[in-house]
């Protein structure tokens, strides 16, 4: 692939890339060449010249992303070898298709690919790209898709737009590459959903919590379960096929709680009571009745996305579970999470030990949660940890 342009670090800034971080920020670089536009391929060089790798070009502080290292290329193969790298890890996670056919098959740093994600819902494929350089390179990634799957009759769509930059992603639109874009019903650990890939939030459906649904439903036997900021009930289901006898799911999204019907239906087997009430969580839980719930989720979206709303978010999270936390009979269970990258895994828990003294409640922590084992952090790349959660028991 042709590469135009090439930079130069500063002597002495290229320890980062020996360290296989895959960011190079902007006061890294001797000098921008003229013409360099945003998503631009380049060649990155030390200040004798030597080869250090290859990326896309963004102005702003993170100033190139890395697709490769001095040992790598980028050839007419490039996408097969990298998504089908990518792909052989998701079939060792998931060897069952018949059990679990949903699943992210490429998690930006995670998978070498910065700025790329796929998700796939069984015979469908959703591309979001999160910088200006990956999606100027949408065709040759989803001209890959088939070959690696071995499917041409897979559906492809483009859901880019709301993750792009805004002057860039307002230009386009979520673009059915392939096939059809209808709602797809898919399997996760046995369960039945449904992912509505345009409509739907980020690329249709929470991939990430996998595992931590899976567990929710190992403790739901026999209890009263609430799940708050339920989205489309994924807890809730595998509560209710855990021998929860009543589920509580509560979303402000009148659209999410239809979703999480749905999904209800989807699921025919006997299950306890299900309640469903479109509503302020916070509202729902002032109004609730201490001690009334054996088990509450908590999984809110991201209460900060930049370091200045960190504090408020912090102070938002600890009122949140305090609250949840009064709500649970002595022995009750909370997961509670946050996607919040700016709200690391340390800051979080000092921010549930607050929450528990505010509460006036004993609580041990049972488990500590992170994301599922297809969104993989690079180990060089540790910004790419971004949801954790706590399993507590509340005395």
């Amino acid at each position: 692939m042709d590469i135009r342009h090439q930079i130069t670090l500063k002597r002495g800034r290229e320890q980062n890339l020996y360290r296989r971080h895959p960011w190079i920020f902007s006061g890294a670089l001797q000098a921008v060449p003229d013409g360099i536009g945003d998503g631009d391929l380049v060649k990155v060089v030390d200040a004798s010249g030597k080869k250090l790798g290859f990326g896309h070009y963004h102005h702003g502080s993170i100033a190139i992303k890395l697709l490769g290292f001095a040992e790598e290329g980028m050839d007419s193969a490039f996408w097969v070898r990298k998504l089908g790298d990518a792909l052989a890890l998701r079939r060792r996670l998931f060897p069952e298709e018949g059990y679990t056919n949903a699943f992210r098959w490429v998690h930006g740093e995670g998978d070498g690919l910065p700025g790329l994600v796929v998700d796939v819902y069984a015979n469908t494929v959703v591309i979001q790209c999160h910088s200006i350089g990956m999606h100027r390179q949408l065709q040759d990634i989803a001209g890959a898709i088939p070959s690696c799957l071995g499917n041409e009759k897979v559906n492809i769509i483009d859901k880019s737009r709301d993750s792009l930059p805004r002057d860039y992603g307002r230009t386009i639109e979520h673009t059915v590459l392939s096939g059809s874009a209808a709602p797809v019903t898919f399997l996760e650990n046995g369960h039945r959903f449904e992912c509505d890939v345009l409509a739907g939030q980020k690329t249709g459906f929470f991939l990430d919590q996998r595992d931590n649904r899976k567990l929710v439903g190992l403790y739901s036997s026999g209890g009263r379960v609430l799940n708050a900021f339920s989205y489309t009930g994924g807890f809730s289901i595998y509560a209710l096929a855990g021998g929860a006898t009543e589920v509580v799911s509560v979303d402000s999204s009148q659209r999410a709680i239809e979703g999480c019907m749905r999904h209800l239906a989807l699921n025919v087997s006997p299950m306890g009571d299900h309640l469903a009430h479109c509503q302020d969580v916070h509202d729902y839980l002032r109004s609730a009745e201490a001690s009334s719930f054996d088990l509450i989720v908590l999984d809110p979206p991201a209460f900060a996305k930049t370091l200045d709303k960190r504090h408020q978010a912090v102070q938002a999270y600890k009122r949140l579970n305090a609250l949840a936390m009064q709500k649970l009979r002595e022995g009750g269970m909370l997961f509670s999470f946050s996607c919040s990258q700016v709200v690391g895994e340390e800051l979080f828990y000092h921010t549930l030990v607050a929450a528990g003294i505010e509460a006036k409640r004993p609580v041990r922590v049972i488990h500590k949660l992170s994301q599922a084992p297809d969104h993989p952090v690079n180990l060089f790349h540790p910004e790419g940890h971004y949801l954790k959660g706590l399993g507590l028991v509340v005395g």
